[in-house]
């Protein structure tokens, strides 16, 4: 886990943002809270799965939220691969 980068990096939050970057092809990694709801983690994962996007799975919302860098729980980021 590495807070810093995803901290400083071009990035976009929530469900709906990262869902659309997965499937653009903008999404280099994907962050998901492991606290998140099952059948939202579940989405996730097979979207990661099938346009292949690394996916991390190690912080909480808590902390995933601090890292995006918001005041409140985060379920999913992803960072955005720089063109």
């Amino acid at each position: 886990m590495d807070i810093t980068r995803i901290s400083d990096a071009e990035k976009v939050v929530g469900f709906n943002q990262t869902k659309k970057a997965v499937i653009n092809g903008r999404a280099e990694k994907v962050f998901a809270a492991n606290d998140a709801d099952e059948q939202f983690l579940l989405q996730i994962r097979r979207l990661c799965e099938e346009k292949p996007v690394a996916l991390d799975e190690s912080m909480t919302m808590a902390q995933l939220g601090s890292a995006c860098r918001i005041d409140v729980g985060c379920a999913v980021c992803a960072i955005i691969a720089r063109a």
